[in-house]
């Protein structure tokens, strides 16, 4: 069955912090272990711009992705994503659902022209799923986390909508 992709509800919480929970999710984002339901409440009132996203299969949040517009007036064509997928779900296309329906948004209801993330150099499997999807690494991030008790580096990945009008 394919996912369905929504806006999140409050009562995703609970999935969505059972998502980030498992540690092949949280080891590939800046999340720590043992997050508290409090963290995950704040998506709620993230303020302008914040735009949470899931993923549902047969009426279980499988995925989220959150993508951030930035408030800043020079910057307001930019904005900023990242997420998570369930680990008995990865490899499954909930990643290419969730930021298939991110950029969709985003070119064309938002008028976003770039899209932003940050993946870390190790995570193969979405840097591949984010060029498909047509980003590019622009920069190498030395020691830019700290991960299973050693520093790691990440890419800085783009992509823009060239198109017009």
């Amino acid at each position: 069955m394919p996912a369905v992709i929504r806006h999140a509800e409050p009562d995703d919480i609970d999935a969505i912090k059972a998502i980030y929970d498992q540690s092949t999710v949280y080891a590939n984002t800046l999340q720590l272990p043992y997050q508290p339901v409090a963290n995950w409440q704040r998506l709620y009132t993230a303020g302008a711009g914040f735009y949470n996203l899931v993923a549902e299969v047969e009426g279980t949040v499988v995925g989220q992705l959150g993508m951030q517009v930035c408030q800043n007036p020079r910057r307001r064509h930019v904005a900023e994503i990242g997420m998570g997928v369930s680990e008995e779900y990865q490899g499954q296309g909930i990643g290419s659902a969730l930021l298939r329906a991110a950029l969709e948004m985003a070119d064309n209801w938002l008028n976003i022209r770039r899209v932003e993330l940050t993946v870390y150099s190790s995570n193969e499997a979405a840097i591949a799923l984010y060029e498909r999807f047509g980003f590019e690494v622009e920069a190498e991030l030395a020691d830019y986390a700290f991960q299973y008790g050693k520093y790691v580096t990440a890419l800085a990945m783009a992509r823009i909508n060239n198109v017009t009008g």
